[in-house]
């Protein structure tokens, strides 16, 4: 019989979480039946997983200082959309009957989820045919910083010690270790991997690219902006459109940039009739495979989130990141600051933002070597191995004890 993976992915404000959660099970298909469950908006134009089963919750969304949960359509009862989507997980995890359960953040994250989570878990420990179902939590590598800190670490040790068997960290513990910003880390009890870094390997079909340059054609810079909901992003992006406004005279420069598949129409509107008016700029909403567009480009300037990242680590081109920290998250100022104490790229302040700073950084990134280093990107098949691993010795230890118990049985 086929082992089997359910793996669950609430993304919230932008699509980070949703892009590695489906790397990682691109590489788990090759081993497993997945079934693959989305909380959040999908994307026009994001393509799933071939082989994989995907059920799509009734979307939930939160606010932008992720301090309220909201649902898609005003007219939608958010307890009742909650009672749905809790029995619609217990239902696919009792029709699936997964050998493998993983969560993505949870425990350390997705605390409002707790509401369709804990009873997922209860079920799942309940189920002790064959050894019963292994829970795996996965996990970026840097974590927010909280402002109960001790309380938020006393709540995860408690609920990951009670629930779960493994938790995968998909980062490399030379570059962060998840000590550094989760304290508490020794006083987890079930055992915690590195992967190394989940990193696109198979191109999807693209939505937007960026032309391959041409001989004696101008540079090219791809200004991303994630997912594109939070409102600083749309001050980045101006800032941005401002900046190449002032150098379209100063250097053969071409511009392309993704708005963010989340931004909210109007605002992708105002911002798109900005950069009609400069005719060094394209301006779109989302490509898929933003690796694709950077392997093509001379520079990237964007936040640093992690997907970013690694297509940022990934490719080797140039780069200057402005760490996005509403609500006073650091977790992209952590690793864009890794990153620069590597050489791999300047961090933009707030003040760098300002259109004539901008512009000057831009030209000086442009007139520095690109710096590559080396890393584990093989984030996602490590993922697959691991799990195969640790569900044979899981199995193998289950059917030793069934021998050793049988003979007190028979008698």
């Amino acid at each position: 019989m086929a082992k089997r993976v359910m793996f669950y992915c609430q993304h919230i404000l932008g699509m980070g979480h949703l892009v590695r959660s489906t790397a990682i099970v691109t590489a788990l298909a090759n081993d497993f039946e997945v079934l693959f469950v989305l909380g959040g908006v999908t994307p026009q134009g994001f393509s799933t997983p071939k082989g994989v089963t995907v059920i799509q919750l009734p979307t939930i969304t939160s606010d932008s200082n992720f301090s309220q949960l909201q649902t898609c359509d005003d007219a939608e009862d958010l307890e009742r959309i909650k009672q749905i989507r809790r029995e619609i997980l217990l239902c696919a995890f009792e029709a699936h009957r997964p050998d493998i359960l993983i969560t993505e953040l949870f425990p350390f994250g997705r605390k409002q989820f707790s509401f369709e989570l804990l009873p997922l878990l209860d079920f799942a420990r309940r189920q002790t045919s064959s050894g019963g179902t292994m829970i795996v939590c996965s996990l970026r590598d840097i974590l927010v910083t909280r402002k109960d800190q001790p309380e938020y670490e006393d709540r995860v040790c408690q609920i990951a010690n009670r629930y779960y068997d493994l938790i995968l960290v998909h980062g490399d513990p030379n570059l962060q270790h998840l000590g550094e910003t989760f304290l508490r880390s020794s006083d987890l009890v079930c055992p915690v991997r590195y992967t190394g870094y989940v990193v696109q390997q198979q191109p999807v079909q693209l939505v937007t690219t960026v032309p391959a340059p041409q001989p004696n054609a101008a540079r090219t810079i791809v200004v991303s902006n994630g997912g594109g909901q939070p409102l600083s992003g749309h001050l980045f992006l101006e800032n941005c459109l401002h900046a190449a406004q002032q150098l379209q005279s100063v250097l053969p420069l071409q511009f392309h940039f993704f708005a963010g598949p989340f931004m909210e129409e109007q605002a992708f509107q105002r911002l798109q009739r900005l950069a009609s008016d400069i005719h060094s700029v394209t301006f779109t909403r989302y490509t898929p495979n933003l690796a694709a567009c950077l392997k093509q480009a001379d520079l990237s300037i964007s936040m640093a989130g992690y997907n970013t990242m690694m297509d940022i680590l990934s490719t080797g081109v140039r780069a200057l990141v402005s760490p996005f920290t509403g609500g006073g998250d650091q977790e992209q100022t952590v690793r864009a600051q890794k990153m620069a104490e590597k050489g791999v790229l300047n961090i933009l302040t707030p003040e760098d933002l300002d259109p004539p700073k901008l512009a000057t950084a831009i030209l000086a990134a442009l007139n520095r070597e690109p710096v590559r280093i080396a890393f584990n990107d093989q984030g996602a098949s490590n993922s697959n191995r691991i799990l195969c691993e640790y569900l044979a010795s899981r199995n193998s230890t289950c059917s030793n004890v069934e021998l050793e118990l049988a003979p007190t049985a028979q008698a």
